[in-house]
């Protein structure tokens, strides 16, 4: 068949204690089968192999599908002599060929038992005789055993006895014995303990033994006794007398025995007295043959080498009427179907029954007493026949016998001949009852299915959310069968609760008719569900129909399109503009179109974007709410990455917001904000020297502007002290020049300095930003100008910027001073240079400029190379 997982709970591991009886529980497990009315268990679990091989194990059903390991008892688990662990092999199959084989492994656990003696001290009492005048010596070594072969404790009460035990178990005489001044007899309680304390213990009976050398004679005459069989261990036979010439002034102190095996009597050895020592059955041989018994006793005047005499005695053994007839079995199971005929024959008790006893007046006997349950529906034909025969129809669905299915029987099977006991024997009394055996009789009514199965209802209707989960229960259906016993009724879905996806969402319990959900349920695609459910009594089904009705549950979420998109807006958009005249349309398959409300979760900083409407629409337009602000610093983001939320609760009031559920759709929009492009200014060819010196920090370095501050305090007031210096030299190096006839005498030193003014028109073609600050600055690819990018401007070839190049009188290298505006300045303030306003190169001194002077002027601007301007435009400073 084919292989699948119908064992549940296997394969595993279990234990059980050693020596466990039989029907201790090992270990439980289940069979799962198909849900399908037609199939079920065709082979029952069973143990097909174990490792190692034992009959000790066996399965029972314990009801339904479930089932048992359990000990057989044959044989008794030991943990000491037998495997510690098994692993059994159950197998099983259903109707459908499938089949399924695990392993279950059990473990037999170690059960701590007491230590046993062995040799006589396990089965009888031990006595042993010590002859008087015997030095201190080994008188008798114990045998006994820990079946955990732990190590044994020895010891000995009462304590104050001449007599020591030693941890191997030898018993010690500490004394040597005086047959006149010492005890007799000692009876010494020998215990033996393991090391978790459970012990066991004995009794050693110790003679001390008279010396004589006469051989004792008996003064018994009689030699033959009669008793009836069966008699209790203990009951006296006969008292054998004996004296001994050695003690004719005193007690004899003889020793009795008898010679002869003899599993029948026991003669106590200082006594005489012969006892019933083991079951005596007349009717069992050889006793059945040969009712007498021969038995030589023998009397000592010493436990050993001493002087002896023998007797021999014979005991006649009567038979008594001791067993009851025994039927095999002594309990009947009878099985027969409801509504048989009277007179139906169902068992014959006499093939089953038996009287042992030996004499024939003793074993006759007879059926009588016929009782129990519902005995009054049976009867015996006679009583030496024992026939049991139906009296009566039995209707199982008939009041009257109130459903019974298994009706209980005792019948007397009784001795016909009274126990015959002699007069000669007093001590036993005539029985005034017959001895009898019971026999019970368990009759099973076995039903006939009579009826159909019943639903309580012709059919159901379950109201179900759409959002119930799936697994969940969602109604019962119930039928009854009027069988009696009620038949176990199976439900199944026959018909119905199949979808485009699913062959079928829905599942019913087989045996309690709980119907549940498989798959989720969807109320816009299906709104109502129809099945046709089964029950069946094994033969007779019938069906009902259930209806399911899908509930609305807002589980739907909008769904807006686009739910992405992308673009650019200039940052001069008026206020209320439709951004690029961006819609979203939104679509809900469980809301009204007006429970739409938008709102922007996330990236809306300074709030410069809204939706309108807001809510109440399923179409919603995006709005420039503010303008944009990046000249004061209030706006510095110009990516915009919102999070736009659409929920469905528009028509909620604020109570049904907090219990009802809400759906909640998202649109992610990227917005680019483009800076105003800045006008190129037509000017005369030429160039301008940019120089621009900035040091940048983090905001979050507050000692940074404190160091620079304090660091340009004192580089200014040593510039101040320094310009002081020069200012006194200059005075005292540069005296003043006269003048003649009025006109200006031009007289200097290079005490002065000549100042040379450029210009470059610079065109910044890319923007990046600076890793340190965040800020935005542009450059020009080719000579690597750069500049900070106005928080306004887009990037456009940028105005040029005057630079002021000085040259000092010693010589030193020219140094350039960017003149760019300072953050702080208004709009107006920065304004670039025009042709018109463009200041020209100033002659030295304040002298005004000759033809001669501008021409060199012109053609040294025009001698100049261009690279040497675009170095000296590179950056001086950290961007």
């Amino acid at each position: 068949g084919r292989r699948t997982q119908l064992l549940k709970g296997l394969p595993a591991t279990s234990t059980v204690e050693e020596n466990a009886a039989a029907g201790v529980s090992v270990y439980t497990f289940n069979v799962t089968v198909s849900p399908l009315p037609s199939e079920g268990v065709a082979t029952l679990p069973t143990i097909v192999n174990s490792n190692p091989l034992t009959e000790a194990f066996a399965i029972e059903a314990i009801g339904g599908l479930e089932y048992r390991v359990v000990t057989t008892g044959n044989p008794v688990l030991d943990y000491e002599t037998m495997p510690r662990s098994f692993d059994l092999q159950i197998f099983v199959e259903d109707t459908a060929g499938r089949t399924d084989l695990n392993i279950l492994t059990v473990h037999v656990i170690d059960k701590n038992e007491r230590p046993v003696f062995r040799g006589n001290m396990a089965i009888q009492t031990v006595t042993i005789y010590v002859l008087e005048g015997t030095p201190p010596a080994l008188i008798y070594q114990v045998d006994a055993a820990d079946p955990e072969n732990a190590e044994l404790k020895y010891s000995l009460l009462p304590a104050p006895v001449p007599f020591l035990v030693l941890e191997s178990g030898a018993i010690f005489s500490l004394k040597e014995f005086d047959y006149e001044k010492d005890p007799h007899w000692y009876f010494l309680n020998i215990t033996i303990t393991d090391p978790d304390g459970l012990n066991s213990t004995k009794t050693v009976n110790i003679n001390i033994i008279n010396i004589n050398d006469e051989r004792p004679y008996f003064t018994t005459k009689q030699r033959i006794y009669r008793i009836p069989e069966e008699q209790s261990p203990g009951t006296v036979v006969a008292n054998i007398t004996a004296e001994d010439p050695d003690d004719e002034d005193s007690h004899s102190r003889l020793f009795y025995s008898i010679q002869s095996f003899d599993r029948y009597f026991s003669i106590n050895p200082l006594t005489g007295v012969l006892q019933v020592a083991g079951r005596i059955n007349r009717d069992a041989l050889p006793l059945r043959l040969h009712p007498n018994i021969s038995v030589i006793v023998q009397v000592e005047d010493s436990p050993s080498g001493g002087h002896a005499s023998e007797m021999e005695i014979t005991i006649l053994i009567d038979d008594i009427n001791d067993n009851p007839p025994e039927c095999n079995p002594s309990t009947f199971r009878e099985e027969t179907k409801e509504n048989m005929t009277a007179g139906t024959f169902l068992l014959g008790l006499r093939n089953y029954c038996k009287d042992i006893d030996a004499d024939p007046s003793n074993n006759q006997f007879s059926f009588t007493g016929l009782s129990g349950f519902g005995s009054n529906n049976f009867a015996l034909e006679s009583t030496e026949s024992g026939r049991l025969v139906m009296t009566e129809s039995i209707d199982l669905e008939n009041p009257a016998n109130l459903g019974v299915e298994v009706y209980s029987l005792t019948v007397r099977v009784q001795d016909i001949a009274f126990p015959n006991y002699s007069s000669k024997y007093p001590f036993y009394t005539a029985f005034d009852i017959f001895l009898c055996y019971m026999i019970y009789i368990y009759i099973r009514i076995k039903p006939v299915n009579e009826f159909s199965p019943v639903f309580s209802n012709l059919s159901y209707e379950f109201n179900v959310p759409e959002i119930t989960k799936v697994g969940s229960s969602i109604g019962r259906v119930n039928a009854r069968d009027k069988d009696w016993p009620p038949s176990v009724i199976i439900y199944s879905i026959v018909a119905g609760g199949s979808t485009r996806d699913y062959t079928n969402i829905f599942w019913i319990s087989p045996t309690e008719g709980d119907v549940k959900i498989l798959a989720r349920l969807d109320y816009e695609t299906t709104q109502k569900h129809i099945l046709t459910v089964q029950a069946s009594d094994q033969e007779k089904t019938t069906t009902a129909s259930v209806t399911i009705n899908v509930l609305e549950v807002n589980d739907e979420e909008p769904v807006c399109s686009p739910n992405f998109y992308s673009f650019q807006i200039p940052v001069s958009l008026a206020i209320g503009t439709n951004i690029n005249g961006f819609r979203i349309e939104c679509r809900d398959r469980d809301s009204d179109p007006r429970s739409f409300r938008y709102f922007i979760n996330e990236g809306n900083v300074n709030n410069h974007f809204t939706f309108s409407p807001s809510a109440g629409s399923n179409t919603s337009r995006l709005i420039l709410a503010s303008r944009f602000d990046y000249e004061s610093g209030l706006d510095t983001n110009w990516i915009y990455r919102l999070h736009v939320y659409i929920t469905d609760d528009n028509l909620l009031s604020a109570r049904d917001k907090i219990t009802r559920l809400i759906k909640t759709g998202t649109v992610t929009l990227s917005i680019r904000v483009i800076p105003n492009p800045t006008t190129v200014i037509a000017t005369m060819p030429g160039f301008t020297v940019v120089t621009k010196k900035e040091n940048l920090y983090s905001d979050s370095a507050w000692y940074v502007p404190f160091i620079i501050t304090l660091g340009s305090l004192l580089l200014l007031g040593l510039l101040g002290y320094l310009a002081f210096l020069l200012a006194t030299w200059v005075r005292t190096r540069c005296p003043p020049a006269g003048k003649a006839d009025g006109t200006p005498l031009i007289h200097f030193t290079f005490c002065l300095s000549s100042q040379t003014m450029t210009k470059l028109n610079t065109v910044f073609d890319g923007e990046a930003r600076d890793p340190v600050t965040g800020k935005m600055y542009e450059f020009n690819t080719r000579s690597g100008a750069r500049r900070w990018k106005k928080s306004n401007e887009p990037l456009q070839p940028a105005p040029t910027v005057q630079v002021m190049s000085s040259a000092t009188d010693n010589g030193d290298r020219g140094t350039q001073r960017a003149e760019a505006p300072s953050k702080k300045e208004a709009p107006e303030k920065r304004k670039e240079p025009t042709a018109e306003t463009k200041p020209t190169v100033k002659p030295s001194a304040g002298q005004p400029e000759t033809p001669g002077q501008e021409e060199l002027r012109l053609q040294k601007q025009k001698e100049e190379p261009e690279d040497r301007a675009l170095s000296s435009s590179a950056p001086q400073g950290r961007y």
